[in-house]
C-alpha cells in the first residue's frame, strides 16, 4: 500500500492542495468572534408598571408571576428583583435544555396568571448569555452649538421609531437597545381645588378619557351597488383637542377638560442621565445574532451609521457617533494571536533544522505546519466554531505538535538512506517502520482532547475550540507524515554517508547524554533518589510557581470605568449635582493640549471620550485617554 501511495506523488499533491483549498474557504466563512458562543439558558421576564412602587410590584406582580413560573420542568434557578415601574425575574436552566422549548413553557406560564393590576404593560420575554452582549455603543447628541435648540429628552421616541429600527435591519444585528431620555406622553395635570368644587371625582375623569379616546366600528351599510363601512373617530390628535374633551355637564354648563386641568405636551419621568463630554445625550448599544462575524456586523452597521446620519440625524440637527467598540479589541487580540502562532511556526523550523541540518529535509517538514493549521479551520468550519482568541489558541499549540510526526519519519527515512539505501527504497523502509508508532502517538494525542467535547458546561463551551484544532491538525499531520513527507524524501537528493548497517557514529554530546544515563541506571540508589529528586521538584514547582487561577484570562484595554454608589435614597436630582461637580473637574481636559499635563500643571492627562451614566444612587464613568499609555493598571 504504501509503495502505491509513494510512486504516486502527483496525485497526493493534488489531494493535499484541494484540502487546502477547502481549508481557505472555510477560514474566509468562519465567523470571527472574541471568545465562543455559549449556550443561552438563561430568560428574563420584564414587566412594567410605569409609577407603582417596588412593594406594590412585588404583591402585584412578582409573586404572582412565581405561583405560576416555579412549576417550570427543569426550572434550576429563579431570581426575582422589583424596582420603581419594573419587575424583572431572571429564570436560569441546566445545560442543554432546548431554550425554545423553555421560552414557551414559561410563555405558557405567565398566559394562567389571573389578572394584572391596570396600566400594567404586557410582560416581555428576553434571552440572554455573555457571549451576546452589545459590541458597539453610539451616543446620539445635538451637532456642534446645538443649533436647533434641541432637548435630547424628548428625542428619545425620534430614535426609537427611525434610527433604532434602521440600524436593526443592518445583516447580524440582534439587538439595538437604546438609554437615556423619555418617551414623550400628554400629561394631564388636575387641579384637585377646581374638581371639588364642581363635584368631579378623578375616576370620572380618567373614565371619560378612556372612554372617549378610542376609535369605534360601526359596522357597514349597503346603498345601491356600493357598501360603505361605518367608523367613528374619536382619538385625540393634540392636547388642545384633549383639553375640549367634556367630562361632565353640571345645570346645563358643560364642564371641559381644560377647565379642571392643565393639558400639556411632556415626557414621562426621566429614570437616567446620559452626558457625553457634558453634553445630554442618548446610548445605542448593538447587539449581534448568534454566530456572526463581529467584524462584518461592525461595517454594515458603521454603513447603516453614515446613512443615518445623512438622511435622518443630520437634518433634525442630531448626530450620531461611536463611543465604544470591542471590535478593535477582538482584532488586535487576534492579530497578537497570529504573530506568535507565525513566530511559533519559524522557531520551529529552526529547531528542526538545528536536529536535521538539512535544508531540504527541513523544507519538507516545514511544509506540514500551513497545511495543518489550514486543516484546523477547516474543522472549525464543519463543527460550526468561529475563529476567536481561544481556537486561536487551539492552532497553535498544534503547530509544536504537527511536527512531532514529520519529525519521526524523517529521522527514520534519513537513517535508511545513511545505510546507503536508494531514496525510494529508504522512504519505504523508514516509513514501514514508524508508521505504527506515528498512528498510536497521534491516536493518545486525539483521545486526550475528545472528552472535552462531551463537557456540556461553560468549560466545555469555551474550550472544546482547542480540543477540535487541534485534533483536525494532529491527524492531517499524520497523513501527511505517512504519505508527502515520503514522497516528497524520495524525490529529493541526499548527499549518502554509508556507514554499513550501523546507525552514524553518536555526536559528542549524545555520547555524554548516554554515559550520564548509564551512570544513572547503573545503581539502585542513584534511580530511587533521581525519582525521588524529580517528584521533589516537580512538586515544589506545582506548590510555589502555579500562578493563580481564574476563569478566564484578564484582557488589557486603555479604558477606565469608575463607578460611585450613592447614600441610600439618593435621587436623580441629588445625582445630578454630583455629576455637575464631577464634570467641572474632568471635561476641560477633554481634547485638551498635553502641553499642561507634561509640565505637571495638572494631573489629568488629555482625555478623548468622557461618559457618564448616572441612575438614581448611582454614578457610572467611563474614559478613555488620547494617549492609551497614560492609563496603567
Amino acid at each position: 500500500m504504501f509503495e502505491a501511495l509513494l510512486r504516486r506523488g502527483t496525485l497526493l499533491t493534488v489531494i493535499l492542495l484541494i484540502v487546502c483549498l477547502f481549508g481557505v474557504l472555510a477560514a474566509l466563512r468562519v465567523p470571527v468572534q472574541m471568545i465562543p458562543d455559549l449556550e443561552v439558558r438563561t430568560i428574563s421576564v420584564i414587566t412594567s408598571w410605569p409609577g407603582a412602587t417596588p412593594q406594590d410590584v412585588e404583591k402585584e406582580i412578582l409573586i404572582e408571576q412565581e405561583e405560576y413560573l416555579r412549576g417550570i420542568p427543569n426550572l434550576q434557578r429563579i431570581v426575582s428583583s422589583a424596582s420603581t415601574g419594573s419587575a424583572n425575574i431572571q429564570l436560569e436552566f441546566p445545560f442543554g435544555t432546548d431554550i425554545n422549548d423553555a421560552l414557551v413553557r414559561v410563555n405558557n406560564a405567565l398566559s394562567q396568571v389571573p389578572a394584572y393590576p391596570e396600566n400594567v404593560d404586557e410582560p416581555r420575554l428576553l434571552t440572554s448569555s455573555f457571549s451576546n452582549n452589545a459590541f458597539l455603543h453610539f451616543g446620539i447628541s445635538p451637532l456642534e452649538g446645538n443649533p436647533r435648540q434641541l432637548n435630547m429628552t424628548m428625542m428619545r421616541d425620534f430614535v426609537d421609531d427611525f434610527v433604532r429600527t434602521r440600524l436593526e435591519r443592518a445583516p447580524g444585528v440582534s439587538q439595538v437597545n437604546l438609554s437615556g431620555g423619555a418617551e414623550r406622553q400628554i400629561q394631564v395635570m388636575v387641579d384637585p381645588e377646581k374638581l371639588a368644587a364642581r363635584g368631579i371625582t378623578l375616576t370620572q375623569v380618567r373614565s371619560a378619557i378612556r372612554e372617549r379616546n378610542r376609535d369605534l366600528s360601526g359596522g357597514d351599510i349597503d346603498t345601491g351597488k356600493r357598501r360603505y363601512l361605518i367608523r367613528t373617530i374619536s382619538r385625540f390628535d393634540s392636547p388642545e383637542e384633549l383639553g375640549q374633551l367634556i367630562i361632565a355637564d353640571r345645570d346645563n354648563t358643560l364642564i371641559r377638560l381644560e377647565d379642571v386641568s392643565e393639558v400639556r405636551l411632556h415626557h414621562a419621568e426621566v429614570r437616567g442621565i446620559r452626558r457625553f463630554a457634558g453634553v445630554p445625550i442618548l446610548l445605542a448599544s448593538i447587539q449581534r445574532e448568534t454566530g456572526a462575524n463581529v467584524i462584518e456586523v461592525r461595517t454594515a452597521v458603521l454603513e447603516a451609521v453614515k446613512e443615518v446620519n445623512r438622511e435622518l440625524l443630520g437634518p433634525a440637527g442630531m448626530k450620531m457617533e461611536l463611543f465604544n467598540d470591542d471590535v478593535v479589541y477582538v482584532e488586535d487580540s487576534i492579530a497578537n494571536v497570529w504573530t506568535n502562532l507565525s513566530l511559533g511556526a519559524v522557531l520551529a523550523a529552526f529547531v528542526m533544522f538545528l536536529f536535521l541540518r538539512s535544508v531540504p529535509l527541513t523544507l519538507v517538514g516545514v511544509l506540514g505546519i500551513p497545511i495543518c493549521t489550514i486543516a484546523a479551520f477547516l474543522g472549525l468550519f464543519l463543527a460550526g466554531r468561529t475563529i476567536n482568541v481561544i481556537s486561536l489558541a487551539g492552532v497553535a499549540f498544534a503547530i509544536g505538535m504537527t511536527v512531532d510526526n514529520t519529525i519521526v519519519v524523517l529521522e527514520a527515512i534519513e537513517i535508511e538512506r545513511r545505510r546507503g539505501k536508494g531514496r525510494f527504497e529508504a522512504a519505504i523502509a523508514g516509513l514501514k517502520r514508524v508508521w505504527t508508532a506515528v498512528l498510536a502517538s497521534t491516536a493518545t494525542t486525539v483521545l486526550v482532547f475528545v472528552p472535552v467535547l462531551f463537557v456540556q458546561e461553560e468549560a466545555g463551551q469555551l474550550y472544546s475550540d482547542i480540543a477540535i484544532a487541534i485534533s483536525a491538525s494532529i491527524i492531517l499531520s499524520m497523513i501527511i507524515a505517512v504519505t508527502l513527507v515520503p514522497a516528497a524524501t524520495a524525490r529529493l537528493k541526499f548527499t549518502p554517508r554509508p556507514v554499513g548497517d550501523r546507525d552514524p557514529a553518536p555526536a559528542p554530546f549524545k555520547q555524554t547524554f548516554i554515559k550520564l544515563v548509564h551512570w544513572l541506571v547503573g545503581s539502585s540508589r542513584r534511580r530511587i533518589a533521581f525519582l525521588a529528586g524529580t517528584i521533589a521538584f516537580t512538586g515544589s514547582a506545582l506548590l510555589f510557581l502555579t500562578p493563580p487561577a481564574e476563569y478566564l484570562p484578564e484582557g488589557e484595554e486603555a479604558k477606565t470605568f469608575a463607578r460611585m454608589i450613592a447614600p441610600p435614597g439618593y435621587s436623580l436630582a441629588a445625582m445630578e449635582e454630583v455629576i455637575s461637580q464631577v464634570e467641572a473637574k474632568f471635561v476641560p481636559h477633554v481634547k485638551a493640549d498635553r502641553t499642561a499635563y507634561d509640565a505637571g500643571e495638572t494631573d489629568v492627562p488629555p482625555l478623548k471620550r468622557f461618559l457618564l451614566i448616572a441612575n438614581p444612587g448611582s454614578l457610572l464613568a467611563i474614559v478613555t485617554t488620547e494617549d492609551p499609555g497614560d492609563i496603567s493598571p
